[in-house]
């Protein structure tokens, strides 16, 4: 069967195509373990900031109305009385 240049090109381009497919598939794969690992962190910090919210607000709930310590009637409950 004699040389045909026409096939050995083709299959040259097959072999360049396989090549980039075997790269584009591992860099898929990189691709979804970097999207996996963020997606953990990113819960994680979720998690962290709703807690550091309910420790804000137990603080908060701990603390004297603001007028309580002054002696002084709150606004709202002056807006009320007539």
């Amino acid at each position: 069967m004699p040389d045909n240049p026409l096939i050995d090109q083709i299959s040259e381009r097959v072999e360049r195509l396989l090549l980039r497919h075997r790269e584009l598939l591992r860099t898929n794969e990189l691709l979804a373990e970097q999207v996996r690992q963020l997606t953990h962190e990113r819960d994680s910090l979720k998690s962290r900031l709703l807690a550091a919210r309910a420790r804000v607000d137990a603080l908060i709930d701990r603390l004297p109305p603001p007028h309580a310590a002054e002696g002084e009637t709150p606004p709202a409950a002056q807006e009320a009385a007539p």
